[in-house]
């Protein structure tokens, strides 16, 4: 990315245009900034074609990477210029032939055409809630339940919480889940976690604990360039303090696998220390379970995490995946308790099967969910798993979710991915307006900001009191032109802007959500504005 930069900044001075051939990485969060600066940028650079996502054909030995392929011109005097956006979709007879799809729009930052989930800003209303699991910075930590035992039985009679800071927590040694635990198998190892202790407390309550680690750890550590590694040895490398904060007082808490095949969430009890290769989030409420499990956010984060290696599989990024996230506001609580239903029912079907069957995983049960979706024939062995693995049902169970929570937002269940985005970063922009104006709507208010106050109007406009329509007086038409026909209508009539709320109100059953693509839809050919408040007039 050192000498994308510097061919970026040529091309801004001058230079016609330049190309590179990359790892399929460009489009990860580190190296997505470099190109986006210059996308963005005042007279910068457009991309003029692009490969996201491409197999490395080399000699023998070659690289056991993926590429991607940029080239990149000045922008013209209007700005962004569109490119040539080839997609792979069929590479079986590579390197003899690759069939492409091709798409001719502005390319994003991600290497991506469509809505640019990379505009997308961090929400307040998430903040401090998801992170990475722990990182070790030394084996020695990891024991068998057999070594756990013989250095501190009390631990494994006191596993209600790993440690979150207290000096007077007893259990000092967990179970400790790594994503191939999750993926694959548990390993059945455990972890010693010395977090909130100083060294000699370690030394004087843990002797047999401490004899450990000093001849398994420290060695190690003692070589480490960074003084606080060598100096705090002890203890893991990256403790991940606030996200221990943001677990106090929770029984689980929900994770994903950061790079993994298939985007799955779910609960891991509180007593078990998640690896860095987990992304954890603070929510115990299977609520938030059912949304992140949902075909709203998987989308999302598809898109916003990008793809990672050799095996193409999908990357979970805290800061683009999560902390952007819109989640749904102002669900009634029936529908959350039906979200939770099916969250907790999803969750324990799929635990209870991994216990019966001891071959079965959760990689091996989604390659055949995933085989179902695309209507493919079932193998012998994929039909095996397929009924011990209870798939269908576990294929109910999202296929429900993803109603509810389609329900949840006020769209339709049958969106495209590409129309989530759409409404997604609409969405994530409106929020962040919000926030702007002082309303945050935190998923979790009295750990994230005790004593918050929301402001009294909670819509866009903070000035003038919201207009009052005759709530539930007009059915929500069937097809879009008639939405249209029937938004536009009641904001001409008006005499005055509204905001999507308040046009909402005047349709059965409707929130600003159902609204809000139409209003945006009128904006974009010109037949109503946008004002700066966030309301919309003819």
């Amino acid at each position: 990315m050192h000498w994308w930069d510097k061919a970026a900044f040529a091309v801004r001075a001058g230079t016609r245009r330049f190309g590179f051939v990359t790892t399929n990485s460009i489009v990860q969060t580190f190296s997505r900034r470099v190109v986006a600066k210059h996308l963005e940028a005042k007279n910068g650079v457009s991309l003029t074609f692009a490969i996201p996502n491409h197999s490395w054909v080399d000699e023998k030995d070659g690289a056991a990477v993926r590429i991607a392929m940029t080239i990149a011109k000045p922008q013209s005097k209007q700005g962004r210029d569109a490119g040539q956006l080839w997609c792979v979709t069929d590479e079986s007879a590579a390197p003899d032939r690759v069939v492409y799809a091709e798409a001719i729009d502005i390319i994003a930052a991600d290497l991506r055409v469509g809505a640019d989930v990379t505009v997308a800003k961090a929400l307040k209303a998430n903040n401090r809630l998801a992170s990475r699991g722990v990182q070790l910075m030394g084996d020695g930590f990891i024991v068998t339940p057999e070594e756990a035992a013989r250095l501190d039985a009390a631990s494994l009679r006191h596993p209600a919480r790993f440690r979150s800071g207290s000096s007077d927590e007893q259990a000092v040694i967990f179970d400790y889940r790594n994503g191939r635990d999750l993926a694959s198998r548990p390993r059945g190892i455990m972890v010693i976690d010395l977090y909130g202790l100083n060294e000699a407390q370690v030394r004087d309550r843990y002797p047999p604990v401490y004899q450990h680690i000093l001849a398994s750890v420290k060695p190690h550590r003692d070589q480490n360039n960074r003084a606080s590694y060598r100096n705090n040895w002890w203890l893991y490398g990256e403790a991940r303090s606030e996200l221990r904060k943001a677990m106090r007082g929770l029984d689980r808490y929900i994770v994903t696998i950061e790079t993994a095949k298939h985007r799955i969430f779910q609960f891991l009890p509180i007593a078990t220390v998640p690896d860095n290769m987990l992304v954890c989030a603070a929510l115990s409420d299977s609520y938030f379970l059912g949304v992140l499990s949902s075909q709203i956010h998987i989308p999302w984060a598809l898109a916003a995490g990008g793809r990672m290696g050799m095996g193409n599989d999908p990357r979970y990024t805290k800061s683009r995946c999560f902390d952007p996230f819109p989640f749904p506001a102002d669900v009634p609580e029936l529908l959350k308790d039906r979200i939770r239903a099916e969250a907790e029912a999803l969750d324990a079907l799929r635990k209870r099967v991994l216990a019966t069957h001891v071959d079965l995983t959760l990689t091996k049960l989604y390659n055949v969910l995933e085989a179902l979706r695309e209507g493919r024939a079932l193998t012998e062995v994929e039909r095996d798993m397929h009924d011990r693995g209870l798939v269908t049902l576990i294929r109910q169970h999202h296929d429900a979710i993803d109603a509810l929570v389609a329900e949840a937002y006020g769209w339709p269940v049958d969106l495209s991915d590409e129309d989530i985005l759409i409404r997604l970063v609409a969405l994530n922009k409106e929020r962040a307006a919000e926030e702007a104006h002082g309303l945050i709507r935190y998923l979790r208010p009295e750990y994230q900001d005790p004593g918050y106050q929301a402001p009294v109007n909670e819509t866009m406009d903070f000035g003038d009191a919201a207009v009052v329509l005759p709530d539930n007086i007009i059915p929500w038409p069937k097809t879009l032109p008639e939405q249209v026909t029937a938004v536009q209508s009641i904001l001409t009539t008006s005499g005055s802007p509204l905001a999507a709320q308040d046009i909402a109100r005047s349709f059965k059953g409707k929130r600003a959500a159902s609204v809000r693509p139409v209003l945006d839809a009128l904006t974009g050919i010109g037949m109503a504005r946008r004002l700066k408040d966030g309301r919309y007039a003819a």
